[in-house]
């Protein structure tokens, strides 16, 4: 999952919000660097990540892939699932997604602490609304783009939007059978946590 379903599953609070970020930028043991609830978010999002990487439909969706592009489909599934989430936030939330990811982007406006990469991107996140503009597919070029320069292997990702909109609709059907499984299990986990 990538960074809106990790916000739209981490919870409402504040530092639940920020956490489920955190998750992305803060690597290694959590040993009270920041504030528990916080950490507690970092572990909810780990626990998130490796549900995800081991679920069968995450395997099913992943094999849709050539196998030459394997090694980079769960990259790929992150990305294209937060868009089928994005174009179908009404059936996963009630809150509005313009007012939920303004309520997100206030919250990294007004923390004064994060971690360094994020505190160097949310304004930028913000500013282009990253977590509303998953709605549009073409968007997922740019995200695509953006990832590819960050690996050390960048050609892993040539052709891959071409190869996401032949498999757009059986991805988008993978999405909708396994996100209501996500967050049921992210249910139970934060269940175990109160």
């Amino acid at each position: 999952m990538n960074y809106l379903a990790h916000l739209h599953l981490g919870g409402d609070a504040p530092s639940q919000l920020l956490g489920s970020l955190y998750g992305d930028f803060v690597k290694g043991p959590l040993a009270g660097q920041w504030p528990a609830d916080i950490e507690a978010a970092i572990r909810l999002h780990r626990r998130i990540d490796v549900f995800t990487d081991s679920h069968p439909l995450q395997l099913q969706a992943r094999a849709r892939f050539p196998i030459e592009r394997r090694r980079y489909s769960g990259i790929l599934l992150d990305v294209f699932f937060d868009h089928c989430l994005a174009l179908h936030w009404a059936d996963y939330a009630s809150e509005p997604l313009p007012s939920f990811t303004g309520r997100v982007y206030q919250v990294l406006a007004n923390e004064p602490r994060l971690p360094e990469r994020l505190a160097w991107i949310a304004p930028r996140m913000a500013a282009q609304d990253w977590l509303g503009s998953y709605r549009e597919f073409a968007v997922l070029a740019q995200v695509v783009g953006g990832i590819q320069r960050r690996l050390s292997r960048p050609q892993g990702l040539d052709g891959a939007m071409p190869e996401l909109e032949r498999l757009y609709q059986p991805l988008l059907e993978d999405f909708k059978q396994f996100y209501p499984e996500l967050q049921a299990f992210v249910a139970r986990e934060r269940g175990l946590a109160d």
